[in-house]
């Protein structure tokens, strides 16, 4: 059973409390200056669906949509009011007085935590069970990215390359563990690694063989889930998230050989590019050598970004073996839940209970409380803490953005639209939320609402919506 509920009051000079929270709020807010150009490009150029059954109901009425989000002006003028504006943000009565209600609706199911605690100082605001271990769905991506940026830093890219035998006869694909890989960079490639071999002597019509290396990847490939469409095999090389549909996020039918796929089409490229090759690609071990080609993926940052706007399930089973990669770990789903768990008690975060089976959340396994997601969302809050800023802006913006563009459009949820930015976690039986809110008076709170034996996301999502909206000014 869940703890006794407990509340604090956030104490400490006000004047202090709201210079912090100025500099947590330019950094995470929704508006324009506290944006990053790569998830506004795309919130534009994806749709919003992504993990496990985000997008809501099928044939449910489309939610009304909301107003535009406020300018940084217009909410950070909230920084000049009294402490004691109207509202939540008086004491933790008052907010207690406000949760409670909310958090009884039935539609959370009949298992329920939370926690509320100012991102400026780390002080509990509210908790309902805060260190109870919860099933998180997609919301544990929110340890993942945390992870993968502490282990390896926001300007870290990972890199696809090709290899040559010593007679340059050879050719091997080497797989790093990029999904983000497309067609375009993988046609670069293969401009580039037939620039090369050209330049060795290697020319039409003398063949070339194409092997292709996988070995960065230990363990299985297939998810304990199995085949699905919200998660191609977990493989070292794969263009486009071994997607077939041309879709870029969300449910799609998957390849179950991502890695013969890419190389097949790499080899199509490199006898575009005036190479022949013969026989088809097969399995190899790249040759110890330095690389004729390479391509890299956009920085560490962004794809922490379309990881959590997105809930990109593939891009997050990445991060989480590049972090296994960093920490000396197998890169397999043991090694990964191990290096993100040591990764974030590094971060001084509480681990009591927590497991990371996987890196997407969609293994029930897993186990996250309330209090280590929003510890997690205010250490990426921290001004000494710049390289976990990815955390915070990559959180879909309620209304408007990722897997919360069809929410917050209705009733009391409307006050959350592009206030609350938040990560969604859906699974059947589970619904949570967690992400960042910006009060009446200036200060941005970190919160996690997860709800277990809920009977439908019809009802437990608009519940989810409501208390996080409950945390937001009055409109």
């Amino acid at each position: 059973m869940p703890e006794p509920r407990t509340w604090q009051v956030a104490a400490g000079s006000a004047a202090l409390g709201l210079a912090l929270a100025a500099g947590a709020v330019a950094a995470a807010g929704p508006w324009d200056s506290g944006q990053r150009k790569a998830e506004r490009a795309r919130a534009v150029s994806a749709d919003g669906r992504g993990g496990a059954h985000h997008a809501g109901a099928p044939g449910a009425t489309a939610p009304r949509r909301p107003a535009p989000a406020p300018s940084a002006p217009g909410v950070l003028r909230a920084l000049g009011s009294t402490p004691h504006a109207p509202g939540i943000t008086r004491s933790g009565d008052d907010l207690a007085a406000v949760l409670v209600p909310l958090l009884a609706d039935p539609g959370l199911g009949t298992l329920r935590t939370a926690s509320v605690v100012d991102a400026a100082t780390g002080r509990p605001l509210y908790g309902e069970g805060a260190s109870t271990p919860m099933t998180p769905a997609s919301t544990v991506k929110i340890a993942t990215t945390a992870a993968a940026l502490s282990a390896l830093g926001p300007d870290h890219r990972i890199a696809t390359t090709t290899v040559a035998s010593p007679d340059h006869r050879t050719v091997t694909l080497v797989g790093g563990g990029d999904p983000t890989l497309d067609r375009t960079r993988l046609k670069a490639l293969a401009e580039a690694t037939a620039r090369a071999l050209k330049a060795h002597g290697t020319t039409a019509p003398a063949p070339v063989r194409l092997g292709y290396d996988t070995s960065l990847y230990k363990g299985p490939q297939l998810h304990p889930i199995g085949r699905n469409e919200n998660l191609a095999p977990v493989n070292a090389l794969m263009t486009d998230e071994g997607r077939l549909d041309g879709s870029r996020s969300g449910p799609a039918p998957r390849t179950g050989d991502p890695a013969g796929d890419t190389a097949a089409t790499f080899a199509r490229l490199l006898e575009d590019a005036g190479i022949t090759v013969h026989g088809a690609p097969q399995p190899a071990k790249a040759p110890k050598s330095t690389p004729l080609a390479r391509t890299e993926s956009a920085p560490l940052a962004d794809l922490v970004e379309r990881t959590l706007t997105h809930s990109d399930n593939d891009l997050a089973e990445a991060l989480a073996r590049q972090t296994a990669l960093a920490r000396k770990q197998p890169a397999s789903f043991t090694g990964a839940e191990k290096a993100v768990h040591d990764e974030l008690a590094r971060l001084g975060l509480p681990l009591a209970g927590a497991r990371f089976a996987d890196g997407s959340g969609l293994d029930r396994r897993d186990r996250v409380s309330a209090a280590l997601l929003t510890g997690i969302l205010t250490r990426a809050a921290d001004p000494a803490r710049p390289a976990l800023r990815p955390v915070l802006t990559g959180l879909p913006v309620g209304g408007f953005s990722g897997t919360l563009a069809g929410r917050f459009g209705t009733g009391a949820a409307t006050s959350g639209a592009g206030l609350v930015r938040a990560k969604t976690g859906t699974l059947t039986g589970v619904n949570t939320l967690a992400g960042t809110v910006v009060t009446a008076d200036g200060r941005l709170l970190a919160f996690a609402f997860l709800a277990g034996r809920t009977s439908s996301p019809d009802t437990a999502q608009p519940a989810l919506d409501r208390l996080s909206a409950a945390l937001a000014p009055p409109r």
